[in-house]
């Protein structure tokens, strides 16, 4: 009777984490099924802030990733967040870890080993916040590569898209007016959700136009907005928030395939699409500045150097980069703008304020040759009041 509890208290024992595994080389894919508790085994090389931001919002218990976490091209962010957050992370384990792992199998980690039982499957380096540290100074060192292949590859990418970047031939028409008007563009970027909470006064004041790139339209109908303008792939996007009325904007493959179509045909609403090889954020961007918005506030798009060459993206980097140049002064960064706006005067301050305003209006009152009869108009006013009150119990 007493043997089940002895061997749970046996392997309660065993040190590291346990989980289910979810595997998959299809990193986007991976993580719309992943949840809490879960090992995630991957293939990703340079694992980007906005995948580990994923990891840890779904609360994996650990990760295990068949490539270098942090390659030295560039400082990358994703594997400083993981073990940030507590997350261990197994690093560069080889490809056949993704063969000898199968998706449901019971996994612990310790010390840098994958074990399935008490079988050892799969051998890396833990990462630790010393290792990390000393990773991202050789890091740091690849970034003049990484900016050298950047600026060739703006290049190319100004050639092949300098009609859309230029002059906006190929902008889609929009139903909602943006002329001269403010834009706030969401999306699933870092503290996003911080970010969003923080500019209730800008958006009660000014009312901008709502536009929510991909999962950035889900979090403002969290936080109780109904966006006018969805850009994305509708298959991340929640079917409440594309039946809600907003004119929906599909990012499309240059030969003109717009994947996610299909789910807008199922549902009976209206779409445009929009071929261009940018990615959604940028695409929301050039909307923005086409129909002629006079100010657009971002919400969850990279901010910094380091953010910028993490995106994961480097394809879509020269996209990014001069679409943020050609909306030049009218771009401001949320945090920015929920500064500006944040309350000034204090409640402590407006409080003392009241308080002084009463000791004046007294004081004047007690000097003046009117004060004995207003205090005793007051001092009777009270005295009848008590004295309703007190007849209404008795």
């Amino acid at each position: 009777m007493k043997l089940p509890g002895v061997l749970n208290r046996a392997n309660q024992s065993e040190p590291g984490v346990t989980g289910v595994a979810k595997v998959d080389r299809r990193t986007g894919d991976l993580l719309r099924r992943i949840g809490p508790g879960d090992v995630v085994v991957l293939d990703q090389l340079d694992i980007d802030r906005a995948t580990a931001d994923a990891l840890v919002a779904a609360g994996v218990a650990g990760v295990v990733n068949a490539s270098p976490s942090i390659s030295g091209r560039f400082p990358n962010l994703g594997p400083e967040l993981l073990v940030e957050k507590g997350i261990p992370l197994i690093d560069g384990v080889g490809v056949h870890a993704l063969r000898e792992i199968r998706e449901g199998s019971k996994l612990r980690l310790h010390a840098g080993i994958v074990y399935c039982g008490d079988r050892e499957v799969a051998r890396g380096t833990q990462q630790t916040a010393e290792t990390i540290a000393d990773q991202m100074i050789e890091a740091k060192a690849g970034m003049s590569a990484q900016l050298e292949a950047f600026s060739a590859n703006t290049i190319e990418f100004l050639r092949r898209e300098r009609s859309l970047i230029l002059d906006g031939i190929g902008v889609p028409d929009l139903k909602i007016a943006l002329k001269d008007r403010q834009v706030l563009i969401v999306a699933s970027g870092v503290d996003h959700v911080e970010d969003l909470k923080r500019l209730k006064r800008y958006i009660s004041e000014h009312r901008p136009v709502l536009i929510g790139v991909s999962s950035g339209a889900d979090a403002l109908r969290d936080e109780g907005y109904k966006p006018d303008i969805i850009v994305g792939d509708p298959d991340r996007i929640s079917t409440d928030a594309l039946i809600g009325g907003a004119d929906v904007v599909i990012p499309a493959d240059t030969d003109g395939h717009a994947p996610g179509l299909e789910r807008i045909q199922d549902l009976g609403i209206g779409a445009v699409t929009f071929p261009a090889s940018g990615n959604p954020e940028d695409l929301a961007l050039l909307l923005a500045d086409a129909h002629g918005a006079c100010l657009v506030v971002t919400v969850g798009f990279q901010a910094t150097l380091r953010e910028f060459l993490d995106s994961g993206r480097s394809g879509s980097n020269p996209s990014t980069f001069l679409t943020r140049l050609k909306l030049g002064s009218k771009l401001v960064d949320g945090k920015a703008a929920a500064s500006l706006h944040r309350t000034r005067v204090s409640t402590a301050a407006i409080v003392l304020l009241i308080i002084a305003a009463l000791i004046a209006v007294v004081a004047g009152l007690a000097v003046s040759g009117v004060g004995g009869t207003y205090i005793d108009w007051i001092v009777s006013t009270w005295n009848d009041f008590a004295a309703w009150i007190k007849g209404l119990f008795t």
